[in-house]
């Protein structure tokens, strides 16, 4: 059994998510850990909330309500979509908690006594019509480097070079398009360079990272340059160290607190577990693994930053030191990147209203029928388009038309013919010829989960499915007049139908339960996130959590069907869309 982290990335908490960020960090990260507890491993997976920075400030500003009001709002919002879901988080929590404060704080007192957060004096951005500081993010202008004209303040999508704000041309505000006024300013910087040939020899023993993601990781390293982790603000973590504490207008930047949430999360599920240091044999024994899941755009921060801020509190850079009170902590062991998912051709963007998100698909179609699209036509390695026609084909065609079919069928045949699986008589070369292939798509399909190539496992899975479904249409059992060949047809099929739905749980659960249902399994063999509400631990508001027990799931191995089971006429497992459904879903698009 080994120690598996699935640090999923933290969803921002200023509205509802949308499709292309569940394609990104959810679907594939749930995936992942779902095979990991088949495979018996000991899974953590958490996140939660991204809660502070300037776009909270902003939006709560716009809608009249407080910073926490606003977060308070979204946090449930973002909770209740990712569980149904059904996101297995064994925590999902929120950067506001005390706890968080905590883990956040400890984390820049000893990288800064290790000395590697060093003051510095630079030009900051301000809106001239508020007197607000503008984050990096919120500046656009054009790369003085490669020419791009929406290069954003801290770096350049086009070329991947890190940026400052004031080396941008012709810098506007993203809130308001005006051009931001520099003024001087003083910050803690994380001294990158003195980190940087720690990062490399690090980086060079990545070598089965995604290709994109090590190459764009390892360019980083061309043009290391001491990076901000504090930011004029008032909505943050206070800056734990003496004359900057108590200054309102000084927080840690949201990137230094939002990636630590990985290890804040741990620390929170292991107090709540009652064993208050249960969450160190994920993140200090050598060999525990840590997998992080999240879209391309947040490489930098998880292949550079946070990796550099371990490296820093285990006092491994050029500066030496020593690790703080949590001990010597596990780097990544990988950065599981997906590219970006588009919508009929064009970007995301909830502003203008080109969007679906998350619930309003949950509610239409369910949550098997979105975990479907996105690991069998995701952005995995490549961005992809998300087109309402492909996504009712790939409904109707491959969940309905064949797992559904072959389910049905299976289970109709045995209910209206036997009333219960059969025994098997003698087999033939076609059925041993299927079974074989059943039992060796275990090893198929895990190799390719245990590298999260979610498209490739689905699709040895659906391929076992349309071998079934071939091998009932060339032994028609329905025109076989002796029961016991009968009998054997159809203990083949369920056979290979109950191993086609372990093969598929991690991708889609709630319909694994049902299909379990369907051939007379009785008990559960997928595992269900609940929503708890939770009192902060160390006396704040409480709030609500994405939690669960997941040691009920089946075992990634084949398990022989019982002749007798009972099987009752099935019910559908899928809904077959209407063609009208691509009409009805671009019409709420205009």
């Amino acid at each position: 059994m080994t120690h598996i982290l699935a640090a999923v990335a933290w969803p921002y908490a200023n509205g509802p998510r949308h499709i292309g960020h569940v394609s990104g960090f959810g679907v594939p990260s749930d995936v992942f850990s779902r095979y990991q507890r088949m495979m018996g491993h000991d899974v953590l997976m958490v996140s939660g909330t991204d809660e502070h920075g300037t776009p909270i400030l902003v939006q709560a500003e716009r809608e009249g309500v407080s910073p926490r009001e606003l977060a308070d709002r979204y946090n449930r919002v973002i909770v209740e979509d990712l569980q149904g879901l059904g996101l297995s988080y064994d925590l999902f929590t929120r950067t506001t908690t005390r706890n968080h404060y905590a883990v956040a704080q400890e984390l820049f007192r000893t990288v800064h006594r290790n000395g590697y957060l060093v003051p510095r004096t630079a030009m900051g951005a301000i809106s001239p019509t508020t007197g607000r500081a503008l984050p990096d993010r919120y500046i656009e202008g054009t790369c003085p480097i490669c020419g791009y004209d929406a290069a954003r303040g801290d770096q350049c999508d086009n070329c991947g070079n890190q940026l400052d704000p004031v080396d941008l041309r012709n810098p506007r505000s993203r809130i308001n398009g005006e051009t931001p006024k520099f003024v001087e300013t003083e910050h803690f910087f994380l001294d990158l360079p003195a980190l940087a040939d720690a990062l490399g020899s690090w980086l060079q023993t990545r070598a089965e990272w995604r290709p994109n993601v090590l190459k764009f990781a390892t360019n980083l390293l061309d043009d290391v340059r001491p990076r901000a982790m504090t930011r004029d603000i008032d909505w943050g973590i206070p800056v734990p160290l003496p004359g900057w504490e108590d200054n309102p207008a000084k927080r840690l930047y949201v990137w230094f607190d939002a990636v630590i949430g990985y290890l804040s999360a741990s620390v929170e599920w292991a107090r709540r577990s009652g064993d208050d240091d249960a969450w160190r044999a994920w993140w200090c024994d050598p060999d525990a693994r840590s997998y992080y899941f999240m879209g391309k755009d947040n490489i930098t921060f998880h292949a550079q930053i946070w990796p550099a801020e371990l490296l820093a509190y285990n006092g491994r850079g050029a500066r030496g030191g020593s690790p703080g009170r949590y001990g010597v902590l596990n780097l990544p062991t990988e950065v599981v990147s997906s590219e970006f998912l588009t919508m009929e051709g064009r970007k995301f963007s909830s502003s203008r209203s080109v969007v679906i998100y998350v619930r309003d698909v949950l509610e239409r179609y369910g949550a098997d029928a979105l975990r479907y699209f996105i690991a069998a036509a995701g952005p995995e390695a490549h961005d992809t388009d998300f087109t309402w026609a492909e996504f009712v084909r790939r409904n109707n065609d491959e969940l309905v038309g064949t797992w559904g079919n072959l389910v049905n069928r299976t289970a109709s045949m045995i209910a209206k013919n036997f009333g219960a699986i059969p025994e098997a008589g003698e087999l033939t070369t076609a059925d041993h010829d299927l079974l074989a292939r059943s039992r060796a798509a275990y090893g198929v399909v895990g190799e390719h989960l245990e590298h999260q190539r979610l498209r490739q496992g689905i699709g040895a899975a659906m391929r076992l499915a349309t071998d079934a479904n071939q091998y009932l249409s060339q032994q028609a059992p329905w025109k076989e007049s002796d029961l016991e060949r009968k009998g054997t047809i159809l203990h083949v099929a369920a056979q290979v139908v109950t191993d086609t739905n372990r093969l598929l749980a991690p991708f889609l659960p709630h319909a694994a339960q049902q299909v379990h249902e369907t051939l007379g399994g009785t008990g559960a063999i997928t595992d269900r996130p609940e929503i708890r509400e939770v009192a902060d631990l160390d006396g704040g508001p409480g709030y609500p959590v994405i939690t669960g027990d997941y040691g009920r799931a089946a075992s990634w191995a084949p398990q022989a069907v019982v002749p007798g089971t009972v099987v009752a006429a099935p019910r559908p497992v899928f809904a077959k869309l209407a063609p009208s459904v691509v009409d009805e879903e671009l019409a709420r698009l205009e």
